[in-house]
């Protein structure tokens, strides 16, 4: 039986389901359960389906966990563990460590979802044994962590690493946040859809494998972009590398802003097209500043996704 003390939980909360995982100090995932959620039912029904969700992975073992740690989709309060925002959730403070520590009565420790990420790769995936690194993952939105010097950056309220919101374009296409021409608002999944949908719109023609694919104009997305290009659809190929030019020109800045000696890229959309690494690392050799791309590795996560859960009970144990 492994010693109960040696295993953490880790907890991801999403819009439509939450995971969570009993994990072992090596980064095993040891039992795992995943729970359908419905973030328009608020915040308490969330959190008491984030419980059940736990329950049932505990039912898997024989060993409890003496810690949790929760990535979420949002900006958190380094300090309380409060989910000052988070958009897919429609939350605003929420008080959510406060209020698992209470239900599962362990030490509950809460962070932003890709800095939970970050933690995971840095530990036990694609950045072990790096002291300088940025974990960059692309899905919906871009989300980034970053550690410097062996220590993972939080800011003064816990948002740093926001990097999807640093500004590609000044007064671009409208994002998700209050600013214009964010690198997310470019390269994220849903900024991918926006763009084949606009593309297909000026040029219908052009456009019919997408709109075969997906049945109408506004059910494109990211996903029926990498179908069409698989069948080598010339207008896929042109929104791909586009993408590509967006996420090596946003990591650019990312490059020459933290200096980190690996990149680690990952998400929904580098899964769905992995050559998306080599062109953002052929961009960057070529674009930032000669001494922070020297020595620089870009790498795809090796966690796929198991990398959330992983990375938060990492964290929950380092925070002890």
């Amino acid at each position: 039986m492994t010693n109960a003390s040696s295993l953490a939980l880790g907890i991801d909360v999403g819009g439509t389901k939450i995971e969570s995982a009993l994990v072992n100090p090596s980064g095993t995932v040891v039992t795992t359960h995943r729970h359908p959620t419905d973030a328009a039912r608020g915040p308490d029904r969330v959190i008491d389906d984030l419980v059940t969700c736990v329950q049932e992975c505990l039912d898997q073992s024989a060993d409890d966990a003496s810690v949790a740690g929760i990535g979420v989709a949002g900006q958190v309060d380094s300090e309380t563990g409060t989910v000052r925002s988070a958009p897919n959730l429609d939350w605003t403070d929420v008080p959510l460590q406060e209020r698992v520590a209470e239900a599962l009565g362990i030490p509950v420790h809460v962070l932003n979802d890709v800095r939970a990420i970050t933690w995971g790769v840095w530990q036990h995936g694609a950045g072990r044994g790096v002291d300088d690194l940025v974990a960059v993952f692309i899905g919906t939105g871009i989300g980034g962590g970053v550690i410097s010097d062996g220590r993972m950056l939080h800011g003064h309220r816990g948002t740093a690493g926001e990097v999807g919101h640093t500004t590609l374009v000044a007064d671009g296409r409208d994002c998700h946040c209050p600013n214009r021409g964010c690198w997310e608002a470019y390269a994220g999944g849903w900024a991918i859809a926006e763009r084949a949908q606009a593309a297909v719109r000026q040029d219908p023609e052009a456009g019919q494998t997408l709109l075969d694919l997906a049945g109408s104009r506004d059910a494109i997305t990211g996903r029926t972009v990498n179908e069409a290009l698989a069948q080598g659809d010339p207008l896929a190929h042109t929104l791909t590398e586009a993408t590509s030019r967006y996420l090596g020109a946003g990591m650019t800045s990312v490059v020459n802003t933290f200096n980190p000696e690996r990149i680690v890229m990952g998400g929904g959309v580098i899964e769905g097209h992995p050559a998306h690494v080599d062109a953002v690392a052929e961009i960057v050799r070529e674009r930032a500043l000669p001494p922070a791309r020297q020595r620089l590795d870009v790498v795809p996560s090796e966690l796929g996704g198991q990398a959330g859960v992983v990375g938060a009970a990492a964290y929950a144990r380092h925070q002890g």
